[in-house]
């Protein structure tokens, strides 16, 4: 009987239909060394033969010229955690173009978080169909009609603009762009948010863990009368339906609403580009955009429908992954393992380069329209507009209490760190062991205004508690905290004191997996001589995690 009960339960939580009213997300995350692949196709956009510029790909391995959603479901291998997700993934190459030799480098490529937003609707949301093409971005851009650095994905309020820069830096005088910046020779800076702009920033994204990041949403509704592969047509950003919810026209099928995040480390090039800082960007995308304006990103679903539906309908894991989801159907691959697939086009795209791959010329800002030698680059990829809505209404405030503003919150906000351990660990490895003089005190709530903020994100490497206590301590500390896996901070108090259940910090450290280095706004606490942490006045600190706004 007991076991006829669970398998019951088991049941129900498997059909369990998602809450309309609220905004639900998981982050698929990604494992391996380095990228699925670099290579010049594009099987969206131009498919058939090479493309006009290198792409980096993430997802599964049996890619081609031609690939539809049929081919990704019989690849050997992905980069996703989450095994049923056989989808590619792919946005355009970045490069470093040498002010001293004028060769281009590839930067390198850190990682990719896709998020999954399940948007409050009045629409059921629905699995991706197999073999579903979207293209989010302008590959064509090299000028923008924005007037500031907002990004915007409420089409009833201008042209949409759904991707942007991000630039962590450890402060932000003087600003990331130009303050009196129109566009037409540098980037525009979001007046509401220093760390978040269009275009590329004009100074060295040089915040810990998180170097330069191009971000782009994805919209989420799909019209099944244009079909899966006419890209052009078949999706729109969904409009304000009050209340919070976001809807599709009717006849369109609401989908998940996917936020590509790539991380590239830019700063490493620093010392070759320090009299370049306020100036210009010596960066480029592979189609020879200079401005950054064209960042895009493509996808082609290759999900196990029943698995991603299973998602939908039941998971709100946030930051953890959707490798965590509860009841994930198909299994997680294995972290230590890596898959890779095979260009087919035989070239070099690593470099030093004369030029890019592809003969694309450098356009944009100092560059002009370009000249002469490169393939046409593809075609507008901005999404069909959905209806003209009524008035707007603000929504309410996502989980956590920030304001917003308008309709799709995913807009980051200031530094995003989303470095990310191995998945839970049991209670009892919440900090590892006490190191040196320093107890493991429990595990302590944080917020956007950093309870601990004497010393943040020391530049440590990979973190784990050993080497943030010893630096801490180094450094004439009394506290040492770490949290989410990868992130350090010191102090001699917390503004905040409220003591959480060990379970919350439940992240492994990146520098040592049998130590559990806090979780998401916890902070595993180690003080000198085990004391109780102290509290004197409040600090506020523009550091903020993954904080969406709508603007």
């Amino acid at each position: 009987m007991l076991f006829k009960s669970a398998v019951l339960a088991g049941l129900a939580a498997t059909v369990a239909a998602k809450d309309k009213s609220k905004r639900t997300f998981a982050v698929l995350q990604h494992y391996g060394n380095g990228p699925l692949m670099d290579c010049r196709i594009d099987p969206i956009v131009q498919p058939g033969g090479p493309s006009g510029h290198v792409h980096t790909f993430m997802g599964a391995n049996n890619l081609g010229f031609n690939t539809n959603g049929e081919d990704l479901r019989q690849s050997t291998c992905t980069t996703a955690l989450a095994k049923a997700d056989l989808s590619a993934y792919w946005f355009p190459k970045l490069y470093f173009k040498d002010p001293s030799t004028g060769k281009l480098e590839p930067v390198p490529f850190f990682y990719m978080n896709v998020y999954y937003f399940f948007d409050a609707s009045n629409d059921d949301i629905k699995a991706f169909p197999l073999g579903l093409k979207l293209v989010s971005g302008d590959a064509r851009a090299r000028s923008t009609t924005a007037k500031n650095g907002h990004i915007n994905l409420d089409p009833s309020r201008g042209p949409v603009t759904p991707a942007a820069i991000t630039c962590p830096r450890s402060n932000f005088n003087p600003p990331s762009w130009p303050a009196d910046s129109d566009g037409s020779m540098a980037g525009l800076g979001d007046p509401n948010n220093k760390g978040q702009g269009l275009g590329f920033p004009f100074q060295d994204c040089d915040g810990y863990a998180s170097p330069m990041r191009v971000d782009v949403h994805f919209p989420s509704c799909y019209n099944p009368a244009a079909g899966l592969t006419d890209f052009r047509t078949n999706s729109a950003f969904p409009t304000d339906a009050g209340n919070g919810r976001l809807d599709c026209p009717q006849g369109w099928v609401h989908i998940p609403h996917m936020f590509f995040e790539t991380y590239w480390d830019t700063h490493k090039f620093l010392p070759r580009f320090q009299h370049l800082i306020g100036k210009e960007s010596p960066f480029v995308f592979s189609n020879g955009d200079t401005t950054g304006f064209s960042a895009h990103g493509d996808f082609i679903s290759g999900w196990d429908e029943r698995a991603l539906q299973q998602i939908i309908d039941n998971c709100d894991v946030g930051h953890q992954g959707i490798h965590n989801c509860p009841g994930l159907i198909g299994g997680v691959n294995d972290r230590g393992s890596s898959c890779k697939a095979t260009c087919p086009v035989d070239e070099n795209v690593t470099g030093p380069l004369d030029n890019l791959p592809g003969s694309n010329p450098l356009a944009g800002w100092k560059y002009g329209a370009g000249s002469g030698g490169g393939s046409t680059p593809p075609p507008a990829t901005n999404p069909a507009p959905a209806p003209e809505p009524g008035n707007p209404e603000p929504t309410t405030a996502p989980a956590g209490g920030h304001a917003t503003t308008t309709v799709v919150n995913t807009v980051t906000v200031y530094e995003t760190k989303t470095v990310y351990g191995n998945g839970p660990r049991p209670t009892q490895a919440i900090g590892g062991k006490d190191v040196g003089e320093f107890k493991l005190v429990g595990c302590y709530k944080d917020s956007s205004d950093r309870f601990l903020s004497g010393e943040k994100l020391p530049k440590l490497g990979k973190v784990s508690n050993t080497n943030c206590v010893e630096y801490c301590d180094s450094k004439g500390f009394s506290i040492a905290g770490t949290q989410y896996g990868g992130e350090c901070f010191c102090g001699n108090s917390l503004s905040t004191i409220e003591k959480l259940d060990d379970s919350k910090c439940d992240m492994s450290c990146k520098g040592d997996e049998t130590q559990t280095c806090g979780g998401s706004w916890a902070l595993s606490l180690f003080t000198k001589g085990g004391a109780a942490p102290s509290s004197p006045k409040k600090r506020h600190v523009h550091d903020h995690f993954m904080h969406h706004r709508r603007s």
